[in-house]
């Protein structure tokens, strides 16, 4: 396994993401996921599967300190009060006592920044998460976040993958010392239909998605979280640490970047 650096303790820099899934399909993926050697699993308030995940996560049997569990706050919730109250219930829904990671799911100009990241900042000081963080906060809200406000945020979670040219925002991240986590990794299934990325992975014997996931984790500060509710591709979808990419192949993936969004809710922020 490869890990990041955050402000408390380290990342795996492989996850397993769980939007969209539900019920006993969730447990089973988590637990499936565990037992495989995933140490790392992300949630949100707004997937509504918490509970799966904190039953998946008891099913395994693995201890609590030797897992990363993220978890986030819906953007209608992120007054200071509302912030407060959604990580004590997200923690009554995975049955844990912390979070390893809390993040900010989406930004919402109707809410002072202030308040909302004050509150972030309090739930660390309780010890209710290790770390805190963002998603989908843009450069400027980043700056306003680590300049301004001065808030000790350990990642910004955002849409990561070949086809969507994100290189002015990662830059942002390193800049301020943060982790870049790359959602929608595999461009929702479609780098598995990419000619260019189908050639590369024959060239390696591995799948396309193998390739993307790859490339990722050689890209210094970054996490990918590929989501799988297919016990075969969970395990698939780990099994990238045992080679590396030449320079030249990490290139051409390069080249296939774009401006290609396949997350972007009428509530997005106006992107970089």
């Amino acid at each position: 396994m490869i890990f990041r650096n955050l402000k408390s303790g380290r990342i795996p820099a492989l996850g397993l993401g769980t939007w969209e899934l539900e019920g006993d399909e969730c447990v089973n993926a988590v637990e499936r996921a565990l037992e495989i050697g995933y140490r790392h699993i992300d949630t949100a308030v707004r997937y509504g599967n918490e509970v799966n995940v904190g039953r998946g996560v008891l099913r395994s049997g693995l201890p609590r300190d030797s897992l990363f569990i993220t978890t986030k706050v819906w953007h209608d919730s992120l007054q200071y009060d509302q912030v407060l109250r959604s990580l004590e219930s997200s923690l009554d829904r995975l049955g844990m006592d912390y979070v390893d990671l809390f993040l900010v799911h989406w930004p919402n100009p109707s809410v002072p920044l202030e308040a909302t990241m004050s509150a972030m900042a309090e739930l660390l000081e309780r010890g209710w998460a290790r770390n805190i963080g963002v998603s989908n906060f843009t450069i400027a809200l980043l700056r306003k976040t680590c300049e301004e406000l001065r808030i000790p945020i350990s990642a910004n979670q955002f849409e990561m993958h070949p086809f969507l040219d994100q290189d002015q925002l990662l830059g942002e991240v390193r800049r301020h010392g943060l982790v870049a986590e790359a959602y929608q990794p595999l461009a929702g299934g479609k780098v598995l239909s990419s000619p260019e990325l189908t050639a590369i992975a024959k060239r390696y014997g591995r799948s396309p998605a193998q390739i993307v996931l790859r490339w990722l984790l050689q890209k210094d500060d970054v996490v990918a979280i590929p989501r799988s509710r297919n016990p075969a591709n969970i395990a698939s979808n780990f099994d990238v640490f045992s080679f590396e990419l030449e320079e030249d192949d990490c290139r051409q993936i390069e080249a296939l970047r774009g401006r290609t969004r396949y997350v972007n809710p009428s509530f997005a922020p106006q992107w970089d």
